[in-house]
């Protein structure tokens, strides 16, 4: 056996190695070029990202607190203050008469069946004299148009009339019938705005004269409180109060007896009313006639 040398033992005795396994290129398609991207230049920071990277971000803003900043502090105009103190004048108008007309609603929801017949009644009495006063104008008309003697017929009724316009002035007496009614007020809580609501209630019914504790109502006639009493134009009158009122009695003492009326509202206040009918009421308080200072007559 021939004798190996030193190099053949070296290789002989090292373990072979497979060089590594690499996968193979794909080959380019054809027609196609394979290209780099294109070279992205750096951004160049500027002062304002320095200044933005160095400043802690704020707390976010909600959706609520952007409109609480939208809404407050409120810029109005002067055009939208004037619409909205409108609109809440208007609002508080309608407020006002729907709660007067739910008053005036549960009055008569809760009146009794005998009240709301009174009432239709004083309602139809009102239809009647208006009716009456109607035919009565008709009447005069008739008489002027169908008489020989106008101008005598003419001064008759002017004379009539002189007298009916002094009943209502105050400046003649008057008597027929109608009703009296006496306010007890022991513990003095009438006040003159009630015994005003008293001649307005009446004078709806169809009061034709009207007085007071001997002073006569008339279309100016006003009522103040005056220390422990009440004033009429300035005459000053004491409990009890006493109405002379001549009309049609079956239509004015209905008129201050229905629900909420005038009795009510006087019982309520711990007072007593009386009212009595009667054939005869003497109205004999009488007012000076007044000149007017700047009213004249329109007719020649």
């Amino acid at each position: 056996m021939t004798p190996m040398n030193e190099h053949e033992r070296d290789e002989t005795t090292r373990p072979a190695v497979s060089p590594p396994r690499t996968a193979p290129e794909a080959a380019p398609a054809p027609g196609l070029r394979r290209e780099l991207p294109a070279e992205v230049p750096a951004s160049v920071p500027t002062p304002a990202d320095e200044t933005l990277r160095r400043e802690p971000a704020g707390p976010e803003v909600t959706g609520r607190q952007r409109l609480i900043k939208g809404l407050w502090p409120p810029r109005l105009t002067r055009a939208q203050l004037i619409v909205a103190l409108l609109l809440f004048g208007l609002g508080f108008g309608l407020a006002v008469q729907v709660a007067s007309n739910s008053d005036s609603d549960s009055a008569l929801r809760g009146a009794r069946q005998e009240d709301l017949v009174r009432i239709l009644d004083e309602l139809d009495n009102r239809t009647e004299r208006l009716e009456d006063e109607k035919r009565g104008l008709e009447k005069q008309r008739d008489e002027l148009e169908n008489s020989s003697d106008q101008a005598e017929e003419a001064r008759r009724q002017t004379i009539e009339k002189e007298r009916q316009l002094g009943v209502l002035a105050g400046t003649v007496a008057a008597q027929g019938p109608g009703i009296t009614m006496t306010i007890e007020d022991t513990k003095g809580m009438v006040e003159a705005d009630m015994l005003l609501d008293a001649v307005q209630e009446l004078r709806a019914a169809g009061a034709e004269a009207i007085q007071v504790n001997g002073v006569r109502v008339v279309a100016s006639t006003y009522l103040t409180d005056s220390g422990s009493g009440v004033a009429v134009d300035g005459n000053k009158i004491a409990a009890p109060y006493r109405f002379k009122v001549i009309g049609k009695s079956q239509d004015l003492e209905p008129a201050l007896n229905i629900p909420g009326g005038v009795v009510q509202t006087l019982e309520k206040e711990q007072a007593t009313v009386t009212v009595e009918r009667s054939t005869k009421i003497v109205v004999d308080a009488l007012r000076a006639a007044e000149r007017p200072d700047y009213a004249r007559s329109s007719s020649r």
